[in-house]
This record gives structure tokens, C-alpha cells and sequence, in this order.
């Protein structure tokens, strides 16, 4: 199959020795359960400091540096590497982790996991010297089971080798040749390509007679009835469980018979709690897995009754017409680089609160998952994207077949960890793609008829999958100016990125105001469906002002979200706009990005709020307050 021949070839091309025969790679469903610790299940996270080597040479898997680590220093997990040395911003080749742990007494008997829950770009584990698995991709998580390998009542020694080598063939790219951003280190993305472990390390157990492998939760109401159609599949040979739903004073008990280690039922909620941002009300789903009078297994979650739809003017959650105020954003702090910082993530969601907004893109990756627990609880709306930014359909076909396989996989790695999610309503696939590798502005690599329609076949693909995956959300890819308008045919809501009057017409606001409503007007007639702008925006240069507007100063980009803001509001049909960006981020060094940083936000890199974000405050609040 080419699948599996591509596969061989790179790990031919990434030098791996002979071990790496018995490195299986990853299985996206053993992540669609967040570990849990409970009467039946254990948890232990390894974040902290771990050992850390740099291999420049990529000699360490052929001196068997899996055995112990030689002359190391010391290095945080979570964090990227990038930031947290003097010595390494832009190194991105392979370097060695290294932690020792001892795993509970009580665990034996049981099914041991790791889950990495992000190691960018690629990954191989070792359990004390032993070979375990491999993942390829970034900004999701993976698992292995670990019996073969563990020691008891001694420490156990976890290495694992890392790379964020910068590749076409690679999702999303870098070092593509007539790429239109000129940039060091040669992402084909704008922000900064953070390497290393940045989310926790996890060990955790399940039952081993049998245990629920995944629950799919569909959300849907009648009048004042919820139901919830729960899918549950169990690893092992239980034949019997049940399902509770609890929340507001009414706990709800189904029966489940398990077939071919499958079970389905629909629950019914009798005057059922809405989930919405005004009222983010949630239930606990509880599996039980019975083996007889014995319960074997169970699982908690907790998920919001919504739906989500549209007309050709407007989303609609719940059957009401809902307009998304929010932003663009990366998970992006100094000296965590894309690190997961909790207390980071409380002010961002605070921060967003306070401007009024009610709505952010993942952009441009799926992020940690505690990003989701809290937009739930908060009634936050996401739209989850996959790390498919910049992806192109064009050049060297085994590259594209590549480029499609891991886009494949993550997309089923993405909706299996995050489809239980109430805030989470649609789907984005790809953001700025395009059907040749020049993207941006150029338009200089002419494509046949031929080549347009087979790029837009396999594009086509990416739908057709992600609606597979999950028919109760809405899915969307964001177009890039210059990109291939045609393909907003497959989405259910069309999202575009436009920068008239900063990229194009740079200094003219209104110039740029008049282009994006001409735009947007055009495509509405065209395709009939709702619209976005998913970016829009300008760079201000912190504390920079001037009398008259001028561009980098943050009166200038307070007055160009405004003009875009209005361009909107007298449109009935556009139906969300999302301000690029949140925060200003780090990037590559470019002649564009000054001192190597994205200056759009409408706060400083370290939340400082600029002239924008009090503008968006006073507008977006007082706009909740008149709906």
C-alpha cells in the first residue's frame, strides 16, 4: 500500500536504527478518553523537570542514548525548548527527554498507558531501553500501552526523542521552495515553530478484564426534552453496563447491552438545561461497565445539550441566531514558548470575558485540552482547527501524499479527543490553504483546469472526512486572500482572512473597508451562506501613538478593527468576525515581523491590554447589553 510504503521511506530519511523495526506508531482512538482518576482508574503526571540532550548529529537512537542520558542539563515539562535555553531559539533538530518514575503497586493487574500529549513534530519512546511506539504530527496527543516494559519496585527509566525538522512534506510545512514568507527558521506559517514536550506527560491505568475505550455523545432537544445519544465502546468481553445522566436535581439511568463490544442508547432529559454562553449549564455522563453484580470499569464526563445550524444568513445554536465575537489566537507566552501555562490560560479567558467577546479559533493547531474543559464551563464558543495552516495541493505527488495521510490523521485525532465538547460547534479543516505552494498574495503559479479540479477533490476529502467523524457540527476552512474561492462550496460557513487597507492598500482604512464589504457581498450572493471574517487586523507597536492615524500606532489599528466591526454589523449575513489577533505572538525572524513578533494583538504578549482591547470592551459589551 503507499501508505505503508511512505511510512518506510521515512523512517529511512529520519535515520532510525534497527530498534525502530519495533516502534509501532500510534493508535488515534487510544486518545479519546482524557485520563481520570477514580475508583477504577489511576493517573499520575510526570510533568517537571526532566533531562534534556541536544543530538545535532542524530546519533543518539545508534549509541543507545535510550539507555541513560550522558552529560544532560536539566529542562521543563511542559515547555519549549526554544525558549527555556540562550543557545537553542532556533534549533529544531533531534534532541533526547529524559525522566525516571515508579509506578504504584496498586497498578498491577492493570493496563498501563503513556500519553504524550504533544511532542512537536515527531516522537519515539523508550521504556527502560525498550523500544514502545512513534507519532508523527504536532499540537496532538498519543498513547502506548506499557506492561511489556515496566519494572516494579524499581524506577523506570522514559526516554523519548524528539524533532520539529521543517519539511514540505510535513503538516504544516516548512522549507517550501518559492514559499511567499521569506523567513528564518523557514516555517510556511507565520508564528514561531515552538519544539519539544509542550503539554504534560501522562502515565495511567484501566481495568485490564475490560474497559470503556470511548463514548460519543450527540446532543439534541425537543421542545423542553434533551436527549443525548450515547455511543460506548469497551475494550474486553462485558456484555452489560448502564449510562447516568445527572445535573440540576434529575439523575436519568439507561441500561446498555454491549454487541461486537459496542453499545448505543438514547438518553432522555426531561426539562433539559440549554448549553449557551449565557448559560453554559452542563451534565455528567456516567458509563458503568457491569460484569454481573460487579461493576469492572466506569467513566465520568461532562457535555452540554445544543445544536448547531445554519440558514443562509445566520449560524443558529439552539434554533436562535448567535453572532461570534471573539479572536484569533496561538498558545504563545514568554519563556513557556508554546508550553502549557495554566495560570496563562485563566487570564486569557478572563481577558475575553472582559472585552465582551464569546467566541475564539484554535488557530492554528487543536490546543491543550483543559482549553476546552474551561470554555465549557465558561460559555466560550470554539471553532477547533487541525494543524493543516499553509497546506498547498501542488508539487512532488509522494510529498502531497503525505501531506493528505497526516492531514487524515488529524482530523481523527482531533474530533475523537474533542467531540464530547459543547463549545466546541464547528469544524475547521485547513486554514489558507491553497492549490499551489505559493501562497499569500502571489499569484505568479498558474494552475490548469485539471490540476484545480484534482486539488479540489482532495481537499474535498477533508469534508467528507470530518463529516464522517462527527455529523453534528459544522465544518469550515478559512480562505486566504488570492486563494481559490470555489472551494467554499463545501463549507457550511464561509470564513475568510482579509487585510485590505494593512497587506493591500496599506494606510487606507477605508479604502480597505469598502474592498472587504464589495468582497463579502459577492461571495454571499454566490454561495448563499452564512459569512466570516476569521481575520482581520492590524500591527500596533506597543505605547506607539500619533495624532493623525498611522500605521503600527494603536490608534490606527483601534480605528481599522472599527471600520471592519461596522462593515459587518450593516450585513445581516455576516455572522461572526474574529479579530487576528488575541495576543501578539512570536514568529520567525522575517523583514516584516520586527524583533521576530506579530504585533496584531489587541494585547501585549504579556496581556497588557492596547488601545484596541478597551475599544472592544466598550463595543462588544454594550452590544450584549442592547440583545
Amino acid at each position: 500500500m503507499k501508505v505503508k510504503f511512505t511510512s518506510i521511506i521515512l523512517l529511512i530519511l529520519m535515520g532510525m536504527g534497527a530498534s525502530a523495526q519495533n516502534l509501532k506508531f500510534a493508535n488515534p482512538k487510544d486518545i479519546a478518553l482524557t485520563p481520570r482518576q477514580n475508583n477504577f482508574r489511576n493517573k499520575l503526571d510526570l510533568s517537571g523537570i526532566w533531562k534534556f540532550k541536544k543530538d545535532s548529529a542524530n546519533v543518539g537512537e545508534k549509541e543507545q542514548w535510550f539507555n541513560g542520558l550522558e552529560e544532560f542539563r536539566s529542562i521543563a515539562v511542559p515547555g519549549s525548548w526554544n525558549e527555556q535555553f540562550t543557545d537553542m531559539r532556533d534549533y529544531l533538530d533531534w534532541v533526547w527527554y529524559e525522566t525516571e518514575t515508579y509506578i504504584p503497586k496498586s497498578w498491577k493487574g492493570e493496563k498501563i498507558f503513556i500519553r504524550v500529549n504533544d511532542a512537536t513534530y515527531a516522537a519515539k519512546i523508550w521504556v527502560n531501553g525498550n523500544p514502545v511506539g512513534q507519532h508523527e504530527g504536532c499540537h496532538v496527543p498519543f498513547a502506548f500501552t506499557l506492561n511489556d516494559f515496566i519494572k516494579w519496585d524499581a524506577p523506570n527509566r522514559i526516554s523519548i526523542q524528539v524533532e520539529n525538522i521543517l519539511s514540505p512534506e510535513r503538516v504544516p510545512t516548512g522549507n517550501v521552495p518559492g514559499s511567499s514568507l521569506p523567513n528564518y527558521p523557514a516555517a510556511n506559517y507565520d508564528f514561531f515553530p515552538y519544539a519539544g514536550l509542550n503539554r504534560s506527560v501522562l502515565l495511567y491505568s484501566v481495568p485490564d478484564k475490560a474497559y470503556i475505550k470511548d463514548i460519543t455523545v450527540r446532543p439534541d432537544f425537543e421542545g423542553t426534552t434533551g436527549k443525548l445519544d450515547v455511543l460506548v465502546e469497551q475494550n474486553g468481553v462485558v456484555r452489560s453496563g448502564k449510562i447516568i445522566v445527572s445535573g440540576f436535581g434529575q439523575e436519568v439511568v439507561e441500561p446498555i447491552i454491549f454487541k461486537n463490544g459496542m453499545a448505543n442508547t438514547v438518553v432522555e432529559i426531561p426539562n433539559v438545561h440549554l448549553w449557551s454562553p449565557d448559560t453554559p449549564d452542563l451534565y455528567d455522563v456516567t458509563v458503568v461497565l457491569n460484569d454481573g453484580e460487579n461493576t469492572v470499569d466506569e467513566y465520568s464526563l461532562e457535555t452540554g445539550v445544543r445544536t448547531v445550524s445554519v440558514t443562509e444568513n445566520e449560524i443558529l445554536l439552539n434554533g436562535k441566531p448567535i453572532f461570534l465575537k471573539g479572536f484569533g489566537k496561538h498558545q504563545d507566552y514568554p519563556i513557556n514558548g508554546r508550553g502549557t501555562a495554566l495560570p496563562v490560560m485563566v487570564k486569557d479567558f478572563e481577558l475575553m470575558k472582559w472585552t465582551g467577546a464569546n467566541s475564539f479559533r484554535t488557530t492554528h493547531y487543536p490546543y491543550d485540552e483543559e482549553f476546552y474543559h474551561m470554555a465549557d464551563r465558561e460559555g466560550i464558543m470554539i471553532i477547533g482547527e487541525t494543524p493543516a495552516v499553509g497546506l498547498f495541493f501542488s508539487g512532488d505527488s509522494v510529498q502531497e501524499d503525505k501531506r493528505q495521510e497526516i492531514c487524515m490523521q488529524y482530523m481523527h485525532e482531533m474530533i475523537y479527543r474533542d467531540k464530547n465538547h459543547p463549545s466546541v460547534i464547528m469544524w475547521c479543516v485547513a486554514n489558507e490553504p491553497s492549490d499551489k505552494a505559493s501562497l499569500g498574495f502571489s499569484s505568479a503559479v498558474r494552475k490548469t483546469k485539471a490540476e484545480k479540479l484534482r486539488a479540489y477533490k482532495k481537499f474535498e476529502e477533508h469534508f467528507k472526512m470530518a463529516k464522517a467523524l462527527d455529523p453534528t457540527r459544522l465544518v469550515m476552512y478559512v480562505g486566504v486572500m488570492m486563494g481559490p474561492k470555489d472551494w467554499f462550496a463545501l463549507t457550511d460557513v464561509i470564513a475568510i482572512n482579509r487585510y485590505y487597507g494593512w497587506y493591500t492598500s496599506p494606510g487606507n482604512i477605508e479604502m480597505g473597508a469598502n474592498v472587504i464589504g464589495k468582497e463579502l457581498d459577492k461571495l454571499h450572493e454566490k454561495f448563499k451562506k452564512p459569512c466570516m471574517v476569521t481575520e482581520f487586523g492590524a500591527d500596533s507597536y506597543p505605547g506607539f501613538h500619533s495624532e493623525q492615524l498611522e500605521m503600527f500606532t494603536e490608534e490606527f489599528q483601534k480605528e481599522f478593527i472599527k471600520a471592519y466591526l461596522d462593515v459587518a454589523d450593516s450585513r445581516e449575513f455576516v455572522t461572526g468576525m474574529h479579530i487576528w489577533n488575541f495576543a501578539d505572538f512570536k514568529t520567525s525572524q522575517a523583514i516584516i515581523r520586527f524583533g521576530g513578533y506579530n504585533y496584531k494583538g489587541v494585547f501585549t504578549r504579556d496581556r497588557k491590554p492596547k488601545m484596541a482591547a478597551h475599544y472592544l470592551r466598550e463595543r462588544w459589551n454594550s452590544e450584549a447589553v442592547k440583545e
